[in-house]
This record gives structure tokens, sequence and C-alpha cells, in this order.
């Protein structure tokens, strides 16, 4: 594990060490999960990104400039 240093506002900090002590934890495993947690979010968004391009290329459908014409738009 790496050593991380923060420069925070005070006001800020007053608030974290509260919500820390609310949860019988401390700031720095406050920070530490918080930033574990948007590792995770943002590592699954990227998988979900590669897995919707993959199944938009291998999908069938095609989608291209269609001209449409009146009669088609406004079945009649």
């Amino acid at each position: 594990m790496k050593n991380l240093t923060l420069r925070v506002e005070e006001k800020a900090l007053e608030t974290a060490r509260r919500i820390a002590a609310e949860r019988a934890t401390s700031v720095n495993a406050l920070v530490r999960d918080f930033l574990a947690d948007l590792a995770r979010t943002e590592d699954r968004r990227a998988e979900v990104r590669r897995e919707l391009v993959e199944l938009s290329r291998a999908s069938k459908a095609r989608i291209g400039k269609r001209q449409w014409n009146r009669e088609e738009l406004h079945d009649r």
C-alpha cells in the first residue's frame, strides 16, 4: 500500500472526522474506501463500454443513410 499526502480545507476535514467517528472508522479509511470504489466504478464503466462496442460490431443491424419518402413515413 502506498502513502498519500493531501491538502484539505479545514471545514471539509472537520466534517470528514465527524462522519468517520459516527461510522467508527478513520478519515484515512473513508478516503481509501472512496478511492477504491471510484477505481472499481471506472473499471466497470470501461468494461461495459468495451462490451457495448463488441456487441455493436457483432450486430447484424446496419444503420445507414436511409432516405425516407413521404409515403413510407405516412403509411397512407
